[in-house]
């Protein structure tokens, strides 16, 4: 990893960046615990857990507590067994809305913008998704893991991530566990990039396989999550 690359994940912003997540922050309406997972053997555990830290300092403020409540949990201190809960195998990880939504690497770069939206959407409880769609979702019966392979640098990164980020919320506030999202940062995660052949990002990989490079529309991730948990029903959205 070159000098460049490790600037990106450098938690560095100006007044104006702070003032602009904070404005961001201030639509928030109810909490949202983040869980970070870190360990002693990890490039860069500390630089996820303070802009994380940054992030809940600029989090609106009701009854005493910030809206974005941080808990940090670390392998060899908290236990193994908060890492099997979550299925967290690696570190840093983030974890949102009982672990339906994960960030598998620090949301460094263009990624802070998704992270930052889908709390945002979380403490709302608007996905914004289609009602539809949003329908469908709470139907579907068999388990679907989607991997977002993004970069940093690369600006549509974070609306593929947004868009899984929300199928999984959505799913959750159906009381349907079926549904994981998980935004895997490459530079981090080389070897996950590999084992799929992603050439470039973002690419969405659902079950174990590449289903699209690039940003899907709702619709299209819709029948394609169907198509390969459900065969044989084909969603109807009108």
């Amino acid at each position: 990893m070159d000098y460049d690359v490790r600037e990106m994940f450098e938690v560095r912003f100006t007044k104006e960046d702070l003032e602009a997540i904070r404005n961001a922050l201030s639509d928030m309406k109810n909490p949202v615990d983040v869980l970070t997972f870190v360990g002693d053997i990890c490039t860069f555990c500390s630089d996820t857990v303070k802009l994380v830290d940054l992030l809940a300092s600029l989090s609106p403020e009701i009854n005493g507590g910030k809206l974005i409540r941080h808990k940090i949990y670390h392998y060899k201190r908290d236990g193994a067994e908060n890492f099997k809960k979550y299925g967290i195998t690696r570190v840093p990880s983030i974890v949102l809305i009982d672990g339906q939504i994960r960030y598998t690497g620090m949301p460094a770069g263009e990624e802070l913008r998704s992270f930052i939206e889908t709390m945002l959407r979380i403490s709302n409880g608007n996905s914004g998704l289609t009602e539809k769609v949003a329908n469908l979702l709470s139907k579907v019966s068999g388990k679907v893991h989607m991997e977002v392979i993004v970069t940093p640098t690369c600006p549509y990164c974070p609306y593929a991530a947004f868009l899984t980020n929300m199928f999984a919320f959505e799913a959750h506030k159906s009381n349907n566990r079926n549904i994981v999202s998980d935004v895997v940062e490459a530079y981090e995660n080389p070897d996950i990039a590999d084992k799929y052949g992603i050439m470039s990002v973002p690419a969405i990989v659902i079950n174990g396989e590449v289903e699209f490079v690039g940003v899907p529309d709702e619709t299209e991730l819709l029948s394609r999550i169907y198509e390969k948990v459900q065969k044989g029903f084909r969603p109807r959205y009108y």
